[in-house]
Formats: structure tokens, C-alpha cells, sequence
């Protein structure tokens, strides 16, 4: 196939077939940096300290996405609907966040009477989570939830207004990477606020990350840039050199990440990312479009959200059955339970409550004020 036509088969493409599966990769990240099995600074191998940069591949395949359905929203109909966006992103994130912040707030602050955590709860109803100094237990992974929040209330907007000067979009993109890379160290970012409760400091190295998403997805939509981009991404054995490439990054980069380290991850996430988009029988697929893998990606917000629940539950069930954290079999057994467990509650919250929501997503919104997706 030509790169003409290799071009076009992208912008056709509804579906990324090894997406799922990336997501799955993400969660189960997650899922081991929070396992009883991870022991910080002792593990055998750089790379087990790392699980924690889940998120970060998440915010690279979050600005990816996000910006190319808005891209090729704008690419059919001249313009997207901005309201349409929001509505569409609402059904999908809203119904299991509050639902979470809700049920946890009122199990740990009316049932359990710490009132402590009540100045807390406003934070995480206004996606602020990420400034606080505390939080209120099993809510942790609600931070990140924040930080993407607070990127796509801005990133459409400007998205919109270089409607008529697309050509910019990319410079303000790598300009605005360069300076969340760099600009702690050279004196140039804001100064953290501190309150009460919380130090309001943009978080730099998230952002970066999402940015990078965004950025590949600009140059992607653009045919002179998926031309460059594709010869060192559109190879059969791309992917898996670009993951071979990330596991070696980890493995010696320094301990600190901050500024270029970070950078230079989030760099090569984001060309992995494109090696799975831009050659979907890429080395990588037969793995990932595996049934149950690219299942548990489907579901991985869920999971996400949920999997500090499970986490809770498990080493309570444990405890009720006599096992008890001095157990030398402790940390294996929650690790086998508390993942599946939380899938479990992910795929059941997945079937039921999440998809009466998502399925508004067609349907116009709230008093029709705002424009069909």
C-alpha cells in the first residue's frame, strides 16, 4: 500500500486495535505499584520502582485520543461542537467519579464520623484533587482524574480558536511541552500557593504528558507529518522496539525523573503510541487484542477507580479469614485476589450503571441546549 493511501486508511480508522490492550498495560502498572508485593527502593530492577508512570502512559493515550476525535470532528463538519464534547465526556467520566467521591465521603465522614475530611470533599467534586496536601481514604487515584479535567476544560477552547490557524497548533504544543519540561528549572514556573489544605502548583510533569498526546495527534492528522512520522513508526517490529526502548529507559534513567528524564519518557510513550496507531498488524497486536486483555482495557477506568476499593475489601476479607498482614503469604495472597476483585467490580459497574449513562451519549443533551454529538 502506498503512503497516500496508508495515510487515508488512518483518517478512516474508527477503532485502534491495540488500544485496549495499551490500557491494559496502564492499569496493570497500576495495579502492581499498589500491590503489598511492590516493596519502593528495594525491588531487583529499576523498572518495578516505575509502576507508578501508568498514568502517565494513560495521559499520553488520553491527549492522543481525545484530540484526534476532535480533530476529525472538525475535519468533517468544518468545526465540533465544543458542547458536544463536554456532554460526551461527562457521560463517560461523571456517573462513576461522583458516585466513588460520594459513596466514600459519606462512609468515612457521616458513618464514620472523621469529620476531619469534610473541607476535603469540595476539592474533589471541583476535579481540584490534585493540589490537596491530604485525602480521604481510597480516593487517591482521583488526582489524575483532576489533572485531566483541568486540560480538557482549556485545551478545546484553544483548539477552537486556532480553528482559522491550524499551522500553529503544533509550535504552541511543543512550546508548551518545552516549558512544563523545563521551566521549574529555570526559575520560570509559578511559585506553589499553599492553603489550608492544599499547595496550588501546576502539575508540570502531568501535563507534559498529555501534551505530548495531543501533540502526536496534531502531527498525525497532518499528511506531511504522518509521512515523517510513519517511516520510523509504520514498521512491522516498530512497536516492539519502541516497548523494548521504554522498558531499557526505565531500567537506567535516574531515580528522579524530573525535567529531561521525564521528558525523554514521555517522549518515547508517546512514539510507542504511534507505532500501535499508525500499523495496526503491528508486532505488538496478537498480544494485545487479546479477548481478555483488551477487555481489562476497555474497562481500566473503572478499574482505576475502583481498584483501591478492592485493594480494601481484599485485605479486610483476609483479616476476617484469620490472615493477617505478619502472614509470611500476606502480600501474595491480596495481590491474587484484590486485582481480580476489582476487575470484577469494574466489569459489574462497566455493565450496568456506567452504560445507562453511555447511552445518552447519541441522544441530545440536557434541554437540548446543547448541540448533538
Amino acid at each position: 500500500m502506498q503512503a497516500k493511501d496508508l495515510y487515508d486508511d488512518y483518517l478512516a480508522r474508527r477503532h485502534f486495535g491495540s488500544l485496549d490492550g495499551l490500557r491494559c498495560l496502564c492499569i496493570g502498572a497500576v495495579l502492581w505499584h499498589h500491590s503489598p508485593l511492590f516493596d519502593p527502593g528495594q525491588e531487583p530492577l529499576r523498572l518495578l520502582d516505575r509502576g507508578f508512570l501508568g498514568v502517565d502512559l494513560f495521559f499520553v493515550l488520553s491527549g492522543f485520543l481525545i484530540t484526534t476525535l476532535l480533530l476529525r470532528e472538525e475535519a468533517r463538519k468544518g468545526q465540533f461542537s465544543i458542547a458536544g464534547f463536554y456532554w460526551r465526556r461527562a457521560l463517560r467520566i461523571l456517573p462513576v467519579y461522583f458516585l466513588i467521591v460520594t459513596a466514600l465521603s459519606i462512609y468515612y465522614i457521616a458513618l464514620k464520623g472523621e469529620t476531619q475530611y469534610v473541607p476535603l470533599v469540595k476539592f474533589y467534586y471541583f476535579f481540584m484533587a490534585n493540589f490537596l496536601t491530604e485525602e480521604i481514604p481510597l480516593l487517591a487515584p482521583t488526582w489524575s482524574l483532576s489533572v485531566e479535567e483541568q486540560y480538557y476544560l482549556l485545551w478545546p477552547l484553544v483548539l477552537l480558536l486556532t480553528l482559522h490557524m491550524r499551522h500553529i497548533r503544533s509550535w504552541l504544543l511543543a512550546a508548551a511541552i518545552v516549558f512544563c519540561a523545563y521551566a521549574q528549572q529555570w526559575g520560570m514556573w509559578p511559585g506553589p500557593l499553599r492553603t489550608e489544605n492544599a499547595v496550588w502548583a501546576l502539575p508540570g510533569g502531568a501535563y507534559e504528558a498529555i501534551l505530548l498526546g495531543s501533540f502526536l495527534a496534531v502531527l498525525l492528522n497532518n499528511r506531511r507529518g504522518y509521512m515523517v512520522l510513519s517511516r520510523g513508526l509504520g514498521g512491522r517490529w516498530s512497536a516492539l522496539i519502541w516497548l523494548g526502548v521504554l522498558i531499557v529507559a526505565l531500567e537506567f534513567l535516574p531515580v528522579n525523573l524530573t525535567g529531561w528524564p521525564q521528558l525523554v519518557v514521555h517522549l518515547i510513550m508517546a512514539l510507542l503510541l504511534g507505532s500501535l496507531v499508525v500499523r495496526e498488524d503491528n508486532a505488538l497486536s496478537p498480544v494485545l487484542s487479546l479477548p481478555p486483555v483488551a477487555r481489562v482495557g476497555a474497562i481500566s477506568y473503572g478499574v482505576y477507580l475502583y481498584h483501591l476499593i478492592g485493594l480494601d475489601f481484599t485485605t479486610r476479607g483476609l483479616a476476617f479469614l484469620g490472615v493477617s498482614a505478619g502472614d509470611p503469604s500476606w502480600s501474595l495472597l491480596v495481590t491474587l485476589a484484590y486485582i481480580p476483585i476489582s476487575i470484577a467490580i469494574a466489569e459489574i459497574s462497566f455493565r450496568t450503571y456506567e452504560n445507562y449513562f453511555l447511552s445518552f451519549k447519541r441522544r441530545k443533551p440536557f434541554l437540548g441546549l446543547l448541540q448533538k454529538p
